[in-house]
């Protein structure tokens, strides 16, 4: 008889192993075979081809009896059916796990969440949620406890607690992978692209769950491990974009591009370190065009000084660029045209954060803002009481932030992700239009501010 278990993030099969079976090695002494744990659906599904008699002792689980308030827009509702179509697992009685497995790629502020908490009540399974940050595992925490009205367990924060919902940060989800592996039939991947990262992929390979359910608003990643993600979790099987939502459900926007010109001091400047940098390229033959030729001179400049003295002339010619004076002369005029707006303003570094700050009396967030600190900056920016915050890229990505509807971007890099996380922090539903071209609480704007004649040109048309 065969049979199989859940031994450390795997999948031990005993007793008279099949050839042939996906992800299985044998081992011909003892005449066991062991999958890593997310070939367990797989597996099953084989057998049953088959017409393979196993006793399973890999999943225990018990239904949970859950039922959400929500109501769900049209394009959740659909997004949710072309996940659960995807289950297409042989009905075999009691034993039947469900396996809808999938990537929902949508923009931030048209309420994944929302689905997720949907699909797990769908399935009626224990749930592990994954989430990249400890705000966003203490959103998903309240919201489940709230909608579900159960114990929510969690992993991470200074806490290990199961229960048959739980959620957890990926790291805490990859230190635990290997002794609670078999006690989720679901696995909510928030933030999915995450999951590509080279040790967080392991959660994906060593959690049996069959149903597997990817959240985020921009699935690709430019080293190509969303090919990863697709044999973890599934594939995208339903998209939308911000323009596919803007005006019905989200806030109609307009975008706006802004070139201020370097000072002269600065443009002498950048010409220089930028000099340095291309002159080397030329002198050693480099052509950049793509992230691993750009990681080949990083290498290179391990050994070689010339190397190493170009990178850091890049990257001094960086900061120039992005933090360049009329910027914030332009930020200034900005601020003033819409004091009667919730306004977001976005760098690439701390220091200008702080400067910022400084000059234009308004709160700061940065990743050495303590949790309690950015709480209390966000509520009272909720209230109106603060108008205006600016943050070194810690909004992007993991945090509820309270309704904006204007958007600066002063620096950051080329990448689309962050781009679309940044707009999504004002497409949040609204209504009302002023009629005047400015913003309102109907339309949302985001403004980029680049200087002219630079590098940051080519990186503003990139992440676009």
């Amino acid at each position: 008889m065969l049979t199989l278990s859940f031994e450390d993030g795997t999948v031990r099969l005993a007793g008279d192993v099949p050839t042939g079976l996906p992800g299985v090695e044998r081992d011909q002494r003892s005449q066991t075979g062991r999958a890593p744990a997310v070939r367990y659906r797989e597996i099953r599904r084989a057998l049953d081809d088959r017409g393979v008699a196993c006793e399973d002792r890999v999943l225990d689980l018990q239904p949970l009896d859950l039922q959400s308030t929500y109501e769900l827009r049209e394009y959740q509702r659909a997004a949710l059916d072309a996940w659960l179509e995807t289950d297409d697992t042989p009905d075999s009685g009691a034993e039947r796990q469900p396996a809808p497995r999938g990537v929902l790629e949508l923009p931030t502020g048209s309420g994944k969440t929302v689905i997720g908490v949907e699909a797990i009540e769908r399935l009626g399974t224990p749930t592990l949620v994954v989430v990249p940050t400890i705000d966003l595992l203490e959103q998903w925490r309240e919201e489940l406890q709230r909608e579900f009205d159960v114990p929510v367990g969690q992993f991470g924060g200074g806490k290990q607690v199961f229960e048959p919902l739980t959620v957890a940060t990926y790291d805490s989800a990859y230190l635990r992978a290997d002794d609670v592996g078999d006690r989720f039939g679901l696995l909510v991947c928030d933030e999915v692209h995450h999951l590509g990262g080279e040790g967080y992929r392991d959660i994906g390979r060593m959690f049996a769950a069959p149903a597997r359910l990817g959240l985020t608003a921009t699935f690709e990643r430019p080293d190509g491990a969303h090919e990863v993600i697709e044999d973890l979790v599934g594939p995208v099987v339903y998209r939308l974009d911000v323009d596919d939502l803007a005006g019905d459900h989200l806030a109609d926007y307009d975008l706006k591009r802004i070139e201020v010109a370097l000072t002269p001091d600065e443009r002498e400047a950048y010409e220089r370190e930028q000099g340095t940098f291309t002159d080397y390229l030329a002198q050693s033959d480099i052509e950049l065009r793509s992230g691993s030729d750009y990681q080949e001179l990083v290498k290179r400049s391990g050994t070689d000084p010339r190397a190493r003295e170009a990178l850091l002339a890049k990257q001094r010619a960086r900061e120039i660029m992005m933090n360049a004076d009329r910027k914030v002369e332009e930020l200034a005029s900005i601020l003033d045209r819409h004091r009667e707006d919730r306004v977001i303003v976005f760098t690439a570094h701390t220091d200008l954060v702080y400067r910022l700050s400084e000059r234009f009396l308004v709160p700061a967030i940065t990743g050495e803002t303590g949790a309690d600190e950015r709480r209390e900056i966000l509520s009272r920016f909720r209230e109106g009481t603060y108008s205006t915050v600016v943050t070194a890229n810690v909004l992007n990505e993991g945090i509820d932030v309270p309704d904006a509807n204007v958007a600066v971007v002063l620096s950051g890099s080329g990448s689309q992700r962050e781009f679309t996380q940044r707009l999504g922090r004002v497409l949040r539903p609204k209504d009302g239009d002023d009629g005047d071209g400015t913003a309102s609480p109907g339309r949302a704007l985001l403004y980029e501010i680049v200087s002219e004649e630079t590098a940051e040109e080519r990186v503003a048309r990139r992440r676009r």
